[in-house]
């Protein structure tokens, strides 16, 4: 039997006190393994899920179970060393430090991260090796090695951002719509290198986007208003939630 590795109850996140609730969750689990798609409309609070899973966010009420720990008894430290640890984050514009070449940029979780950087060369190789390897995978050309983040297309950001949130094998790969700039026969070829690599480490994907042709790829989908009773009405107060 597979195991729980996101477990949600009764979640309630609002963006400011006495605001409309943005997220009113009561059950969302994931189990080890699973390729989640969640869609949504822009607005229906994809992202703020995304940022309560990862610990950048804590809700109002309610447990945030990921690997077992839930994150709303953690301060703000401890979410950041769990985040670090055990989940890897593919961000709708990458994130990339831009002066940093590619490979640099692949190594950072190893950086802040004990417990990746030692999986990261389980299997005999350099933290260099398997970052390269990563990137091999993933098909980015060699030649681009050592070049800097800012000098890249986008598709070519795209598998960095990729490469660093795979390294370590985490337990869980978050991606927020990170296709949303490439053409639909790059995003599939993306989905499908992400997948594969995804699997090869045993790592659960929840993946988050608002277009719907790309649910095919994914194991399970769920539309985000049919486990939020807060639905379309997230997003107030001028609160603009992705």
């Amino acid at each position: 039997m597979s195991a729980t590795v996101i477990d949600v109850e009764n979640l309630l996140f609002r963006w400011s006190a006495g605001g409309d609730p943005c997220l009113d969750i009561p059950h969302f689990e994931v189990e080890a393994g699973e390729r989640i798609f969640v869609h949504g409309p822009s607005g229906s609070g994809k992202s703020t899920l995304l940022g309560l899973l990862g610990g950048v966010l804590v809700p109002e009420r309610g447990s945030l179970r990921l690997l077992g720990d839930d994150l709303t008894t953690l301060d703000a430290a401890a979410r950041d060393r769990f985040r670090a640890d055990h989940v890897g984050f593919i961000f709708q514009q990458f994130n990339l430090i831009p002066y940093l070449s590619v490979i640099d940029n692949v190594l950072l979780p190893c950086r802040f991260s004990a417990q990746r950087k030692a999986r990261a060369v389980v299997a005999g190789l350099t933290l260099h090796d398997e970052a390269a390897r990563l990137l091999s995978h993933l098909d980015l050309d060699t030649a681009l090695y050592q070049r800097q983040a800012l000098q890249l297309s986008v598709g070519q950001q795209q598998r960095v951002a990729a490469a660093r949130a795979l390294i370590g094998q985490p337990e869980i790969v978050i991606a927020d719509e990170p296709t949303s700039a490439l053409d639909a026969e790059r995003q599939i070829a993306f989905l499908d290198l992400l997948s594969k690599e995804c699997e090869a480490a045993g790592s659960t994907l929840l993946f988050v986007s608002h277009d719907r042709r790309l649910a095919q790829k994914f194991s399970r989908e769920i539309a985000l208003p049919s486990i939020n009773r807060v639905g379309k009405a997230a997003g107030s107060k001028g609160t603009v939630v992705a």
